[in-house]
């Protein structure tokens, strides 16, 4: 199974909140009895298992998960050691956005692109989550290899004029159930009333096209447009622009 989710961005700096105390009414698995989750930390992820991922690693813990970094380059051998593969944010150096070349390099080798491939086609589960431009472009090739088609832009609602973006820009997206923008999905309805969720709400990210055997997430309103600027955050009048209403912001893919 391979799923696609666009993660949270705020304008503030991220850190992780250690009091985050999550309820897990009904566990999936008793203490270190589930699935090894290996979070991925071999390609300068921006989020990582004892920073700003910590809390992920503190939820799938509590309901059994088995959460463990993953150091290596993906090979054969390196994702034995994996039931499911969450790779969020990777990046393919350290070096400040504007210094990347354009295209965004890939975050990785082709060869380790075969290997996830053919790790999911044996039942491996991936999990991958790439944000705006410079984690759009940098996990594209990865996501092409699953035939998921990442823009390594900027997703925000619709604007009349270049003036008007700031506040395009600071406007959450919020997905809801009520208008069909978050389809009815196991993942979204749970098991019971207790696990449905009705709304998710987003900040910026990118817009994907995925194929058409895939389940649609967060379906993004007719409105939205993709900047794509060729330095991640240097909007100008003249940056090149394409509507992305009713492409995604998640999916989940067999």
């Amino acid at each position: 199974t391979f799923a696609l989710v666009l993660s949270v961005i705020s304008w503030g700096q991220q850190v992780p909140d250690k009091n985050f105390a999550p309820v897990v009414e009904r566990r999936a698995y008793a203490d270190d009895k589930g699935p090894t989750v290996c979070v991925d930390e071999a390609h300068h992820n921006f989020h990582t298992l004892g920073n700003r991922f910590w809390a992920f690693g503190k939820l799938v813990g509590l309901d059994g998960y088995r959460s463990k970094p993953n150091t290596s380059k993906f090979d054969k051998e390196s994702l034995k050691a994996c039931d499911i593969l969450v790779i969020s944010n990777a990046q393919p150096s350290d070096d400040e956005w504007s210094k990347y070349p354009y295209p965004t390099p890939s975050a990785f080798s082709k060869a380790e692109i075969d290997a996830v491939h053919a790790w999911v086609e044996k039942g491996g589960r991936l999990l991958l989550i790439a944000d705006h431009m410079r984690l759009a472009g940098a996990a594209a090739a990865l996501a092409d290899a699953f035939g998921v088609k990442f823009t390594d832009g900027f997703a925000y609602e619709g604007f009349n004029t270049f003036s008007e973006l700031e506040q395009s820009a600071a406007k959450p997206t919020i997905f809801r159930t009520a208008d069909n923008s978050l389809p009815k999905h196991p993942i979204t309805t749970g098991r019971d009333q207790k696990e449905s969720v009705k709304s998710i709400r987003t900040f910026t990210g990118q817009a994907f096209q995925a194929p058409a055997q895939a389940e649609p997430l967060l379906v993004l309103p007719k409105t939205f447009v993709a900047l794509m600027p060729a330095v991640a955050w240097e909007f100008k009048p003249d940056t090149k622009q394409m509507p992305v209403g009713g492409w995604l912001q998640g999916a989940a893919l067999k």
